[in-house]
C-alpha cells in the first residue's frame, strides 16, 4: 500500500473513500469532521440525532455522498471516551476503519489524523500509530496456496488542514512506515513453516538486511561456535536436521563513540522438545519458538531503515530442536562459554540454553544495555494470560523503567517479575554449576535465574510466549504471528537514553 501526505481540506479530497472520527460525548461535529459534515448538509449530524452514530471505540459508520463531494464514501470512525483517549484508541480506531475500508472495496482511501486535533495527542506521534496500526492492520501472510480475488487498499493519504504541522505528520509517516515494515518482516517469518522458515533462512534474512543498510554480518556455523566454545548452543544443535547458525547483525559497527545496546533472539526455528519430546498434539505450533529472533531481526531492519544513532547488535543463535540419535540428553552435563557447567533435566528446556552462548557472547560489545527476547516457557502464559502481557526480568533498575516506558507508548505489555534467590536454589545441581530447570513450580522465574547466570551487564530478559503468536484477529493484531517486541524493541532504542 502506497502511503502519501497532503495538506489540505478531506472534503476536498478526490479519493473514493475517506475516514473521518468522532469521540462519543459529540452531538455537534467539529474539526475535519464537522466541515465534513458541513459539506454534506448535515448527514452526520442527523445520524448522531437518531443514535445511529454513537462514537463507541471501533464503531464505524458509513454514509454515501451521492455527489455532495468527490468521495463515493465517507466513514466515520468512533474514538470512544474522551477521558480514556490515548494513543491505543488511535490505532483501533484506525485499524477498524481501514479494514472496514477494505471490506467496502475502497482502493483509494483518506483519513484525517486521528488524535492530533481535539484528541490533544502529539502530531507526530498521532500521525504515526494511524499509519502504523493501518498498515499492520491490512497484513496478510503470502502463503504458498491457490489466491481467491480479493481487494485491496492501494493509497492510504494522510490529509492534514494546517501547514505547519506538515514536517511533523512526514516524519511520523516515515516512522510508521518503517516500523510496520519491520514488524511484518517478524510476522513472515513466524507465520512460515518451519521447513522454510530454517536457520539458513534467519540467516539469509540477515544477510539481506545487512546489505540493505550496511550493516556487519556474521554468519556462524558448528565449528565457528565450537571455536567459541558454545557448548550450550551446540548441545541443543547436535540432532538438529537443518545446519545452526549463529547470527550476528551489527548497526554503526565502526562508530565506537555510541552507546551499546545489544538485542538477542531466541531463534529455535522448530521445537519437538528434543528427547523429552513434546505431546503430538499442537506441535505444529512450535513453528513460532523463534518469535524472539523474529522480533529481534525486525527491529534491526526498523533500525536500519531509520538509521537510529546507536551501536545496535542483534543476536540470533539459531537452530532447531529434534529428537535424533546424536540429539542431547537428560542427565548430560553441558559447559556454556563462559564455563558454567549444567546438568540437562529436560531437552525441552532449550531456549535457555541457546540463550546462554548468545548471551556470554554479548558481553564482548561492552553493551550498555542487553534485552534478550524469548518464548521462553508456558509457564509464563499462566502467569500472565494468553495475548495479554510478557513478562520482564532485568537485573536493572534504569532499564527496567526504559523498557516499561517503551511498552506504555507501544501496548506491547510488560510486567516485571522479581528475580528472587529462591527461585536460583530451585536450579541448584548437585553434578553441575546448575539445572536447565527447576521443576514445575515457577518456572517463569527458575528460567530467567537460568539466564541471569550468562549476564555481567544491565539486562533484560522477556518471555513473549504469550504473545508471539494468537489464534484469533483483533484491531492491528491478527492471527498468527504479531510481530510482539519489534515495535517495542525500537521505541526503546529510538528513546534511548
Amino acid at each position: 500500500m502506497n502511503i502519501q501526505t497532503k495538506q489540505g481540506n478531506i472534503q476536498n479530497s478526490n479519493a473514493d473513500t475517506i475516514i473521518v472520527n468522532l469521540f462519543d460525548d459529540v452531538i455537534t461535529p467539529s474539526g475535519a469532521t464537522g466541515a465534513v459534515d458541513h459539506a454534506l448538509d448535515g448527514a452526520i449530524s442527523d445520524l448522531i440525532a437518531a443514535g445511529d452514530l454513537t462514537g463507541k471505540m471501533g464503531e464505524v459508520g458509513v454514509i454515501y455522498p451521492r455527489g455532495a463531494m468527490a468521495a463515493k464514501r465517507v466513514l466515520i470512525v468512533g474514538l470512544g471516551k474522551r477521558d480514556t483517549f490515548d494513543l491505543e484508541a488511535v490505532r483501533q480506531a484506525s485499524a477498524a476503519a481501514i479494514k472496514h475500508a477494505r471490506a467496502l472495496n475502497g482502493t483509494q482511501v483518506a483519513s484525517i489524523v486521528h488524535g492530533a486535533g481535539v484528541g490533544g495527542l502529539d502530531v507526530e506521534t498521532a500521525v504515526q500509530a494511524t499509519i502504523e496500526s493501518a498498515l499492520l492492520a491490512l497484513y496478510t501472510y503470502d502463503a504458498d496456496k491457490k489466491k481467491e480475488p480479493s481487494n485491496a487498499i492501494e493509497t492510504l493519504t494522510l490529509v492534514e488542514m494546517d501547514a505547519d504541522k506538515m514536517t511533523a505528520v512526514e516524519n511520523g509517516v516515515k516512522t510508521a512506515v518503517a516500523t510496520a515494515a519491520g514488524t511484518i518482516l517478524a510476522r513472515d517469518l513466524v507465520n512460515m513453516p518451519p521447513n522454510i522458515a530454517t536457520p539458513q533462512k534467519l540467516a539469509d534474512t540477515a544477510k539481506q538486511i545487512a546489505h540493505e543498510h550496511g550493516m556487519k554480518l556474521i554468519v556462524g556455523g558448528r565449528k565457528w561456535a565450537k571455536k567459541r566454545k558454545m557448548g550450550a548452543f551446540l548441545a541443543v544443535a547436535q540432532g538438529a536436521g537443518f545446519k545452526p547458525k549463529f547470527i550476528v547483525l551489527e548497526h554503526n559497527a565502526d562508530r565506537d563513540e555510541l552507546d551499546t545496546i545489544v538485542l538477542v533472539g531466541k531463534g529455535i526455528t522448530f521445537d519437538t522438545g528434543g528427547i523429552s519430546i513434546k505431546p503430538s498434539a499442537n506441535m505444529g505450533l512450535m513453528k513460532s519458538d523463534m518469535g524472539g529472533a523474529a522480533a529481534v531481526l525486525g527491529a534491526m531492519k526498523t533500525v536500519g531503515i531509520l538509521d537510529i544513532p546507536l551501536h545496535v547488535v542483534g543476536i540470533v543463535p539459531a537452530t532447531e530442536n529434534m529428537p535424533d540419535a546424536d540429539a542431547y540428553r537428560p542427565a548430560d552435563i553441558i559447559k556454556a562459554s563462559n564455563g558454567k557447567t549444567i546438568e540437562i533435566i529436560s531437552t525441552d528446556a532449550e531456549g535457555r540454553m541457546v540463550l546462554a552462548d548468545g548471551l556470554v557472547y554479548a558481553a564482548n560489545y561492552k553493551p550498555k544495555a542487553v534485552i534478550d527476547l524469548a518464548t521462553l516457557t508456558g509457564a509464563s502464559i499462566i502467569a500472565m494470560g494468553l495475548d495479554v502481557s510478557a513478562s520482564m526480568f532485568s537485573n536493572d533498575a534504569e532499564l527496567r523503567g526504559k523498557l516499561m516506558a517503551a511498552s506504555d507508548a507501544t501496548r506491547e505489555r510488560l510486567w516485571h517479575l522479581p528475580l528472587w534467590e529462591e527461585y536460583r536454589r530451585t536450579i541448584d545441581s548437585d553434578v553441575a554449576d546448575m539445572k536447565n530447570g527447576g521443576g514445575r513450580y515457577g518456572g517463569v522465574g527458575t528460567s530467567a535465574v537460568f539466564l541471569q547466570e550468562f549476564t555481567d551487564y544491565a539486562w533484560a530478559h522477556l518471555d513473549i510466549a504469550s504473545m508471539a503468536f494468537t489464534d484469533k484477529n483483533k484491531g492491528y493484531i491478527t492471527k498468527g504471528g504479531t510481530g510482539f517486541g519489534a515495535r517495542l524493541l525500537v521505541q526503546f532504542l529510538r528513546s534511548w537514553p
